[in-house]
């Protein structure tokens, strides 16, 4: 499995919109086994998104989608920046689709 942590900054006030935006470009990703856009607990302005996919390859491709690109798209002027960004090796859980 291969897996994302990643802290994105909305620009002042967007944060919801952008989730909203990133929630949505998520449907439909063949290899995602969970895709979650958390707010963060103490910036009003952060989100975190955890992913966990089948395989990095499947991640990668994920981007041609036409529903990620536009979610990029849609999405990019609503970022200020990105925070931490860790590449993880999930080894499962509560929560983690069957692949």
């Amino acid at each position: 499995m291969y897996g994302l942590i990643t802290k994105i900054r909305a620009t002042a006030g967007a944060r919801e919109r952008l989730a909203a935006v990133l929630i949505e470009g998520s449907t439909s990703m063949p290899g995602c086994l969970s895709y979650v856009v958390a707010a963060d607990a103490t910036d009003a302005d952060a989100l975190w998104v955890t992913e966990v996919w089948t395989s990095a390859e499947l991640h990668k491709a994920s981007l041609q989608l036409p529903q990620v690109r536009e979610a990029m798209t849609t999405g990019r002027p609503l970022i200020a920046g990105f925070g931490e960004r860790s590449q993880t090796t999930p080894l499962g859980g509560s929560g983690i689709a069957a692949g």
